[in-house]
């Protein structure tokens, strides 16, 4: 196991639409959804059409059918699949909803690779429907951070990691995203940290407004085939650095260790 933990938004990062949209456009409810959108937040608008879909009925198979044809490029998978055989702790943090993320993980065959998904709730109940629910219930109490949506702040949930990791193992992030909700947690990480921002996507304006804001060394990508590259690159660095280290600290031990070298005579000085 390195000491590399790479965090992983889902939608136009791991996959390259939003699986939201995805669903309904696919399945034919656009109108219906944009009717919606601007009468409650995105999380709500999702639960209120999964319960259209079903009241006209679209099965849960019908919506893992659409599921399984999702758009993504071809580099994406075997990025992910390597930086789990080099040992990286994956996580995925997103605002879509378990669902939709294990549905698809599970077909795409990297289910294994991650120890952890952090996302938006979501069941199929007694009568068949699939019924998504906030990461915060926003209608209990506010998570208080202005830059995020009512039902998730990121930064909250790599606060939560970053506790439970850091303080142990010294690791280090590598953090990859493209909304605006990925801004607040790409604030959130040190110098000694790298985050991979999608070029021209709203997390990489945002950036761009103050890029002196983000602490962690920034690295862009603008598709599969970079974000394959950029990461192993990012990877590969580390371990390096890391086994340099740990290189240089076996020949400090051995040269305290060894005795043989308190008997060799000391350096004659050298006059200019």
């Amino acid at each position: 196991m390195s000491n590399i933990v790479i965090v992983f938004d889902f939608d136009k990062t791991i996959i390259d639409c939003d699986s939201d949209n995805w669903v309904v456009d696919e399945l034919g409810f656009t109108d219906l959804f944009n009717h919606l959108l601007p009468t409650m937040p995105w999380n709500s608008v999702m639960d209120r059409m999964m319960m259209e879909l079903h009241s006209h009925g679209i099965t849960i198979q019908d919506i893992e059918n659409v599921l399984h044809r999702i758009p993504i490029h071809p580099r994406i998978i075997p990025a992910i699949k390597s930086a789990h055989a080099l040992g990286c702790d994956l996580r995925i943090v997103s605002d879509a909803n378990v669902f939709f993320i294990e549905t698809i993980l599970k077909h795409l065959g990297i289910s294994e690779c991650f120890t952890e998904i952090n996302t938006n709730p979501g069941y199929v109940n007694q009568q068949g429907r699939l019924t998504i629910l906030p990461y915060h219930d926003f209608n209990k109490a506010s998570h208080g951070c202005p830059l995020c949506p009512p039902n998730m702040c990121k930064g909250l949930i790599i606060d939560r990691i970053q506790d439970t990791v850091c303080e142990v193992d010294n690791k280090k992030f590598i953090y990859l995203g493209d909304g605006a909700g990925d801004y607040c947690p790409i604030l959130r990480f040190r110098e000694r940290d790298f985050v991979m921002p999608r070029k021209n996507f709203p997390v990489w304006d945002l950036i761009c407004k103050d890029p002196s804001l983000v602490k962690a060394e920034i690295h862009g990508w603008c598709d599969g085939e970079e974000f394959e590259q950029v990461l192993m690159k990012l990877i590969n660095t580390i371990m390096i650095e890391e086994n340099a280290k740990f290189i240089s600290s076996e020949c400090k031990l051995q040269t305290l260790s060894t005795p043989v070298f308190e008997t060799l005579p000391k350096p004659l000085s050298v006059r200019p």
